[in-house]
């Protein structure tokens, strides 16, 4: 037998030992698995950890007492450059997850050995913009679904990693793409789109989760006769600039991050993004529903049940694509069934999730674009005049990445930016198709540290913005006032997702490379180690065998914490 021979055979034999591993190893995760997933902690089932998307686990082998302990298990190395914003998911012991640009894989999360590796095809042509990220997985029966960056979901099988279906949901050539983790709720693959900086018509798509086949969408950008095409107002006879009179067919609203779920109100929610083009306002009079805002859909059709717009005709590129929040808080009482949403234009907000009614809202970092919000919910905007700064900046006062809350401290934890502000400016643009659709230019500012009045300010077209403008920190807020109760700071901005654990424990990142362990009651730092590069993923928690590991991703590697071994 030739040495070439002999390694085929051994490969084959490897995945045939992995296959039964696996086999024995995976139970199937059913919808009820999904819908209770709070009960098993040993797992993380979603891309936010449960439902609720709270990323709080009930898991407390690791404490404020012993997290000083915490030493390093094992490290998974990605072969792709670029980015990694994945979040794992764990099931029974196995652990899976994605990486650049839309490999599935397949790893024992006690070791970190791979068991098998997915490949998708993806095209080189794609659309996807923004370093084309891809944030995880979902699972469901004996599934794991992916969303691609050429707006593909492909589903393959848990056990060998074989694909089982691949169903193309939106043109890629028209910069439609996927860069979320998927949702799955009761048989079925919920995606949002992306692409709203390009002038796509954002939607919110179900796909059955045996065949593929697309079960409903909705359009987060009503067409005529629907409710809400009216917030697309007509232009104004002989406009001062140019207005486009069909803005709405390239209006965003892409809802490119994985929203949550209410089993009992069989409501899903989703934030989407902001209008196109981004920063020309008067190119696309009115609101500009749904853009900008949170909307919950009846998860078995797709039909709006309710809407809440953050901000009306966005000319700041703010989004709303922040994770909603879900969560029961008692208080004197009475039980709030609320929805927490930290928007990255600066304002906290908590809503009714059964019917979207404002309860209340403040600012958590400098807020100038708005000086208050009304008794709706609506801003009272105070637009700065031309060339002064608008805090907060472009990249807002927080972004994509993850907050938490926990029912134990009953506070809410948002990895924030202070002190950022933008200049921001729009011009008439013409859509064309597959191209950047933004409207315009920002240049970025913020204090001097020596002299806080005055602006620094860097100028350049809006993929060229930076993120050294600015302070990061995480804000502990009162869940249900959004009164500060403590903040954390640090040296840099931060783009790590937070997660809190039943122990009052709180992990997050920095941009710096530092991973840290704080206080969730007081906002102490306990415990940091230095991983080498930017944290730009949410950790996560899961437990093996009675023991508790802590993962986390930093620069192209995922780094899997847990106590030493006693001697």
């Amino acid at each position: 037998m030739t040495m070439a021979a002999t390694a085929a055979r051994r490969t084959v034999l490897a995945a045939i030992l992995a296959a039964l591993t696996l086999a024995s190893v995976h139970g199937q995760v059913a919808f009820d698995r999904l819908r209770d997933a709070a009960g098993e902690p040993r797992n993380w089932l979603t891309y936010s950890g449960s439902y609720f998307s709270q990323r709080h686990s009930r898991l407390d082998r690791i404490t404020p007492d012993n997290v000083g302990d915490l030493a390093l298990q094992w490290v998974y190395q990605t072969p792709v450059m670029g980015t990694w914003q994945a979040t794992p998911i764990v099931v029974d012991g196995v652990m899976y997850l994605t990486q650049r640009p839309n490999d599935i894989v397949a790893l024992d999360a006690r070791t970190g050995r791979v068991y098998w590796i997915y490949r998708y095809p993806t095209p080189a042509d794609h659309r996807a913009c923004c370093q084309a990220n891809n944030r995880g997985v979902a699972v469901l029966g004996d599934k794991v679904f992916m969303a691609t960056l050429d707006a593909h979901v492909v589903a393959v099988d848990a056990t060998t990693g074989a694909e089982l279906w691949d169903t193309e949901v939106a043109d890629k050539n028209l910069a439609y793409a996927f860069t979320l983790a998927p949702l799955a709720v009761d048989g079925k693959v919920l995606v949002g789109s992306t692409g709203g900086d390009q002038g796509i018509r954002g939607f919110v798509a179900a796909l059955d989760a045996e065949t593929g086949q697309e079960v409903w969408r909705f359009h987060t950008i009503p067409g005529p006769g629907e409710p809400g095409h009216e917030t697309w107002e007509p232009c104004p006879p002989n406009p001062e600039t140019y207005c486009d009179p069909e803005a709405w067919k390239h209006g965003g609203g892409a809802a490119w991050l994985t929203g949550s779920y209410d089993p009992e109100l069989n409501l899903t929610y989703w934030g989407t993004g902001n209008p196109g083009p981004d920063f020309n306002r008067a190119q696309r009079p009115g609101d500009n529903l749904y853009t900008s805002s949170v909307v919950a859909l009846d998860a078995d059709t797709g039909e709006l049940r309710w809407h809440f717009q953050f901000t009306p005709g966005d000319p700041y590129d703010y989004d709303a694509v922040q994770i909603p929040v879900l969560a029961d808080i008692t208080r004197n009482d009475t039980v709030f069934k609320v929805m927490l949403f930290a928007n990255r234009n600066g304002f906290y907000y908590v809503l009714d999730r059964a019917t979207g009614r404002f309860l209340t809202g403040r600012p958590f970092v400098s807020v100038n674009w708005a000086e208050a919000l009304d008794d709706s919910g609506r801003p009272v905007e105070t637009p700065q005049p031309a060339g002064a700064p608008t805090y907060p900046g472009v990249a807002g006062g927080t972004n994509w990445y993850s907050p938490s809350y926990s029912p134990g401290t009953e506070l809410f934890y948002v990895p924030a930016w202070e002190n950022y502000a933008s200049i921001f400016g729009g011009e008439p643009e013409e859509y064309e198709e597959g191209e950047f659709f933004t409207g315009g230019g920002i240049a970025e500012a913020a204090p001097v540290p020596d002299a806080p009045g005055m602006p620094r300010v860097t100028r350049g077209p809006i993929n060229d913005w930076t993120e050294a403008l600015g302070t990061g920190a995480v804000l502990a807020l009162d869940a249900l006032t959004g009164e500060q109760q403590w903040k954390f700071e640090m040296t840099d901005v931060i783009r790590s997702g937070i997660l809190t654990t039943a122990s009052d424990l709180l992990f997050t990142g920095a941009r710096s490379g530092y991973f840290q362990a704080l206080d969730a009651r007081t906002g102490t730092l306990l415990w940091k180690v230095s991983l080498g590069s930017q944290i730009i993923n949410g950790p996560m928690t899961y437990e093996v065998d009675g023991r508790q590991y802590v993962a986390v991703i930093s620069g192209h590697a995922l780094s899997t914490f847990a106590l030493r071994d006693p001697i």
